[in-house]
């Protein structure tokens, strides 16, 4: 099964003719109850520069040699010929600039996010769409649900989102938002960027959280998952899923990095671990991720650093 490669730039997708012709030939060739899978970056991405773009970093099947480089598809069971391979689209947007330029580009994106899912609704009409996102691109997928009709998205997966809880919880409770199930994978190590989230990128919203801290109020279709708890590790093993404890203080990609992660996720995207047995399993009481840095010890030339 090819990987779908599809951009977004100002809002839309580019060249929307050749995005519906590729999606057409991928869902010819997969059996109607496949998943589909929309992959989506976070910071300091771009498509539209060949040295920054995903589709040769960690949405390829082949990623350029980078220690954060791991190839998501194949993480998902794409290229290995099996009959149950999901269709995976890789979507690329200009997540360059600044934070703040990049926060507010990500919303943007989220109305060409519902351009893709409107062509694929299209092609074949009540198609189960899901979502991996990272960072901000978590922020791009709540963002689509506004510009969609319920169900058009069945499943979020949410990788150390950096987002708002109020942003959220509006995206949650909008009619594109009705129905949708989140999986919030959160984890100590990315503290440093969870408080620059609260104190820098959003400081508008008094008082308000990042998704670390999960939502306001709860929601049967929220689930947090905290990677770095003994406890929630544990109850993972119990349902067969083997999750190392962290190995280092600060990291914005273990989330993806970690062993045995992507196993949960294609297990979540394939309906083989449902939100009922991980809401049975974990404990009642989601745990905080445990706050393993402050910004004394942190340096700051990490706001510098590589894509995300």
């Amino acid at each position: 099964m090819p990987l779908c490669q599809i951009n977004i730039k100002d809002g839309a997708v580019v060249g929307p003719a050749d995005c519906a012709a590729q999606l057409r030939r991928a869902l010819r060739a997969t059996p109607e109850e496949a998943p589909v899978i929309i992959l989506i970056h976070g910071y300091k991405f771009s498509p539209f520069i060949a040295a920054r773009s995903p589709h040769r970093h960690i949405l390829s099947l082949d990623p350029r040699p980078c220690w954060k480089a791991v190839s998501w598809p194949r993480k998902l069971g794409l290229g290995q010929n099996g009959a149950d391979e999901p269709v995976v689209i890789a979507l690329g947007w200009n997540a360059r600039g600044t934070l703040w330029q990049a926060y507010r580009r990500a919303a943007e994106t989220g109305g060409g996010l519902a351009q893709l899912v409107d062509i694929l609704n299209g092609i074949r009409p009540g198609i189960a769409v899901q979502i991996l996102a990272h960072s901000l691109g978590a922020r791009v997928a709540l963002s689509t649900l506004p510009h969609l009709e319920p169900g058009q998205v069945r499943r979020i997966i949410l990788l150390a989102a950096a987002e708002l809880r109020s942003r959220a919880a509006a995206c949650l409770e909008c009619r594109g938002g009705r129905g949708v199930e989140v999986l919030n994978v959160r984890s100590g190590e990315n503290a440093f960027f969870d408080r620059m989230m609260e104190w820098l990128v959003a400081p508008h919203a008094s008082g308000d959280r990042s998704l670390a801290q999960g939502l306001a109020r709860p929601s049967a279709r929220w689930i947090d998952l905290t990677v770095d708890d003994a406890s929630t590790r544990a109850a993972l093993l119990a349902l067969g899923y083997t999750i190392p404890a962290p190995d280092r203080q600060v990291c914005h990609w273990s989330v993806y990095l970690r062993s045995g992660l992507f196993d949960v996720y294609r297990a979540v995207f394939a309906q083989e671990l449902t939100f009922y047995s991980l809401a049975l399993h974990l404990p009642r009481a989601a745990p905080q991720p445990r706050r393993r840095c402050t910004f004394r010890r942190v340096p700051l030339p990490l706001l510098r650093r590589g894509a995300s």
